[in-house]
C-alpha cells in the first residue's frame, strides 16, 4: 500500500540572489505550497550568517523542507505528501521553475 510520495532533490547552479536570504526563500517556498494546492499549517525559517537559509513547512499532507548554500549555488529539497501524489510532482516542478537550477538530481520514493 502506497500512502504518499517523497521527493528528495539537490539543485545545482542556483543563482545566489535567489537563495541567500530568508525573505526571498520564504516567498518562493510559500508560493510553491500555495500554487501546488497544498494545505499549509505552519512554517519556520532560519537565516544563517552571512547567508544561507533553512526552512520547514508543515502541511496537512506532510512537509516540505529546504536548505540553501548560496556559496555553492546549492539547494537541498525534501517534499513529502500523502494522498494526491500529483501535488508532490507539481511542487517539484514549481521549485525547478522558480529556482532555475543549471542541473539537478532527485530521488522519488513511494512511501507506505
Amino acid at each position: 500500500m502506497i500512502v504518499g510520495k517523497h521527493i528528495i532533490a539537490e539543485l545545482y547552479g542556483v543563482a545566489e540572489e535567489l537563495i541567500s536570504h530568508e525573505g526571498r526563500v520564504r516567498d518562493i517556498v510559500e508560493s510553491v505550497v500555495e500554487e501546488a494546492g497544498l494545505t499549509k499549517i505552519s512554517s519556520h525559517y532560519k537565516q544563517f550568517e552571512p547567508y544561507g537559509v533553512t526552512g520547514v513547512v508543515l502541511i496537512a499532507e506532510s512537509h516540505i523542507s529546504i536548505h540553501t548554500w548560496p556559496e555553492h549555488g546549492l539547494v537541498n529539497l525534501d517534499i513529502f505528501t500523502c494522498g494526491d501524489t500529483r501535488k508532490t510532482d507539481k511542487a517539484f516542478e514549481l521549485f525547478l521553475e522558480k529556482f532555475r537550477p543549471e542541473s539537478y538530481r532527485h530521488y522519488v520514493l513511494d512511501r507506505g
